[in-house]
């Protein structure tokens, strides 16, 4: 069991369940005498990925959710699903495609991340916080081009598309923030 005094961002409990991650923590001091502090916490359901908001006392406890994070690392496609290893135990995942879906423009085969294992079973997946990927379109240099110019259109190899300054060519490296789909810089 934890207590509400020990929730923190970034741990798992399980409510109603579900391994949920907590998103973020707000301790509320009681405004009447003899009245408890709340416990304010916003929290990403693991299963279904629904953000939701709850209330409790102080000194609640909940369960902890038999939730482990591994090393793993992305194997391939596999009609729309994603094959993940676990790097200490060899053993195999496969991701849904809809979850895989919005993983998929940053992995190339061997990319390492973290997978999330709930009672076994894959739920979810890091990625890190920056990939390097290969422009293999967009348009022809523009001269005198500077970092600050404008921005053009590029597809990557995995199929991402995103805005690139307008000095980069095809066939260049360049590194992509996996948070947003954001172009940081050349490798």
């Amino acid at each position: 069991m934890v207590s509400t005094s020990d929730f923190k961002k970034g741990i798992v409990v399980q409510l109603d369940g579900a391994p949920c991650l907590i998103l973020d923590v707000v301790f509320q001091s009681p405004t009447a005498r003899g009245a408890n502090t709340m416990v304010k916490t916003r929290y990403r359901n693991l299963l279904t990925a629904q953000v939701l908001d709850r209330t409790f006392r102080s000194g609640d406890k909940v369960d902890e959710a038999d939730f482990e994070r591994h090393k793993g690392q992305y194997l391939y496609a596999d009609g729309g699903r994603g094959v993940f290893m676990d790097l200490e135990t060899f053993e195999q995942f496969e991701m849904e495609e809809e979850a895989f879906s919005a993983l998929a423009p940053y992995l190339l085969d061997g990319t390492e991340v973290t997978l999330g294992l709930f009672e076994g079973r894959l739920v979810t997946t890091e990625l890190p916080l920056t990939v390097e990927l290969t422009v293999t379109e967009t348009a022809p240099v523009i001269k005198h081009a500077t970092a600050t110019a404008e921005n053009k259109d590029a597809i990557l190899e995995t199929g991402l598309k995103l805005k690139v300054p307008a000095y980069l060519e095809t066939g260049q490296r360049i590194k992509v923030d996996t948070r947003d789909g954001r172009f940081i810089g050349r490798v």
